[in-house]
């Protein structure tokens, strides 16, 4: 099975996990008890970015420091999100709006950093929430979950 198709069938297992669900506090307690940072889907997943990353169909495109890509259009098997991925050191990326909230994946790649003040482990932030995204205290990779591909940039 190539890595790709191992990307995806991981991330349908967390989809499949959150179902229709309010993307809320609760949704994100359960994610991170579920499939905890540096558990078997976490790691998973991380090896996958790392590969992703390494053989050039994840995170293809830069802008400003910023490594970035869509990985997965909205798919109906994935519960209509959608999967995008950012390798970010020490910067704050540009400012956009969730209208129908977002679920991410922060995994460190310098032990001490966090995404937006949070260590490794599940996100959530719910629906018509806005922020300017932000590594602090070196490198990591975050996961993005979208429902229906749905983000606005500020401008």
């Amino acid at each position: 099975m190539s890595s790709e198709q191992d990307f995806r069938n991981t991330i349908q297992s967390v989809t499949d996990a959150i179902g229709l669900r309010t993307l809320d506090t609760a949704l994100q307690t359960d994610l991170n008890a579920r499939f905890p940072a540096h558990g078997e889907v976490y790691e998973k997943i991380l090896l996958c970015c790392k590969d992703g990353i390494a053989n050039g169909w994840m995170c293809k495109h830069e802008q400003g420091g910023i490594h970035y890509g869509r990985v997965i259009k909205p798919a109906q098997e994935l519960g209509g999100y959608s999967v995008d991925v950012v390798q970010m050191e020490d910067i704050a990326g540009p400012h956009h709006r969730h209208p129908l909230g977002e679920i991410d994946l922060i995994m460190p790649l310098d032990p001490a950093a966090k995404f937006d003040q949070h260590p490794a482990g599940w996100l959530v932030y719910g629906p018509g929430s806005a922020h300017s995204p932000t590594v602090s205290n070196g490198q990591a990779l975050i996961l993005y979950l979208l429902p229906q591909g749905a983000i606005e940039f500020s401008r």
